[in-house]
């Protein structure tokens, strides 16, 4: 079963003027693990995380993104956007590879690690999906000031072992993740969409 969640993004405070004005959709779909474990089911309280963002992420928001030629980047990224994609299949997954960190970084969880393999408990495990997805709404904000605006999707992935966010601007033709998020069967899988209107 994928479940897909929209919502209407509503403008936020910003210093460009076309931030304040455009319009837009986000919109999240997620494989059944993640929606178990979120516990969206129960409302959408369920999946806010308890004190709100974590510092690390708030960090990651305030270093923002920048358009660096065809690919969109964090804005203190050192890789070579001129040669995008280089040995990547496209600019896609560039921007994936380029983009990607792990949650468990810069959220205040348990990894246990024995035998050189990390270990996060599922409630660790939903801990990082609940600060993914809000990540994921602040992130929409960037997406929004970006002039000119992008469709950008944001990908989370959380297992026993680690927990991922990366985006990459949509791309007709490319696609970093699987269309069945179903089919991640050792993951937890949040997809969101920000799409901007003009």
């Amino acid at each position: 079963m994928r479940t897909r969640i929209q919502a209407s993004i509503r403008a936020a405070p910003s210093d460009s003027p076309r931030a304040a004005t455009m319009g837009g959709m986000f919109s999240l779909r997620m494989n059944d693990a993640a929606l178990d474990s979120l516990g969206l089911l129960r409302g959408p309280a369920a999946a806010e995380p308890p004190g709100g963002l974590a510092a690390g992420l708030r960090d990651r928001i305030r270093t923002g993104i920048a358009r660096r030629g065809a690919v969109l980047t964090w804005a203190d990224s050192t890789a070579n956007a001129a040669g995008a994609p280089g040995i990547f299949r496209d600019l896609t997954a560039w921007e994936c590879a380029d983009s990607s960190f792990h949650l468990e970084d810069a959220v205040d969880v348990t990894v246990d690690v024995t035998d050189g393999v990390p270990a996060i408990s599922e409630d660790d495990q939903r801990v990082l999906l609940r600060q993914g997805v809000a990540f994921a709404l602040e992130f929409a904000r960037l997406v929004r000031a970006l002039d000119p605006p992008a469709a950008v999707r944001c990908i989370l992935g959380a297992n026993e072992t680690n927990a991922t966010f990366r985006f990459h601007q949509i791309r007709p033709g490319e696609r970093w993740n699987l269309p069945d998020l179903d089919e991640y069967e050792l993951d937890k899988m949040v997809v969101a969409d920000v799409e901007v209107g003009a």
